[in-house]
């Protein structure tokens, strides 16, 4: 008999991943015991914003810097310190690398937030510029704004639903052309060039 299943999207179903932590396209995929609203089953594309090397690096040094302190200041509490120290350092950047950014047969997913394929206007790939420009000075304060402080890339996606008040949706990526191919192959999609 089957356990129930408490896959969601951010813990997806499937096999393993390998390889290194940028975008998986992948083909689409036969439905399967696996498929249904809270499944990878027909994805385009995938990513996860993955924390880079060098943010756990530094993480590592002011940790083992600040346990190093605190153990020879104050004996045992300073181990504790600095294993809570470790634990909520591994925690918080876990979390701010677990969101995950899909493509699928239903729209866009970033993390939680859904927009329908059918609410998904034009989309355009940003250089590093055009990013900057529009998390900053031309950003529109009722845009969703799914940022990283570490990409410095992403894509702007029209959202064309007349009850929703959000203009565009700005979503970080590594790969922001694969990202905007994968959403310009949507059904109703407009793709601009830029």
């Amino acid at each position: 008999m089957n356990a129930p299943s408490d896959h969601t999207p951010d813990h997806p179903v499937g096999p393993a991943r390998t390889g290194s932590p940028g975008p998986s396209p992948t083909p689409e995929r036969a439905p399967g015991p696996d498929s249904g609203p809270e499944s990878y089953a027909g994805r385009v594309y995938a990513e996860r914003w993955w924390v880079p090397a060098s943010w756990w690096a530094f993480a590592a040094v002011m940790v083992a810097s600040l346990w190093f302190a605190a153990e020879h200041a104050m004996g045992v509490p300073g181990h504790v310190i600095g294993a809570l120290a470790a634990v909520l350092c591994g925690a918080g950047l876990g979390y701010l690398g677990s969101t995950r950014v899909l493509v699928d047969g239903a729209g866009l997913s970033v993390g939680t937030a859904r927009a329908p394929r059918a609410a998904i206007g034009s989309v355009l790939a940003l250089t590093t510029g055009q990013a900057r420009t529009l998390r900053g000075p031309a950003a529109d304060a009722t845009a969703r704004m799914f940022l990283r402080p570490y990409l410095s890339r992403g894509v702007r996606v029209e959202i064309t639903d007349p009850t929703d008040p959000t203009p565009y949706w700005y979503v970080a990526s590594r790969h922001p052309e694969r990202l905007a191919a994968a959403l310009e192959r949507a059904p109703g999609t407009r793709p601009v060039d830029g």
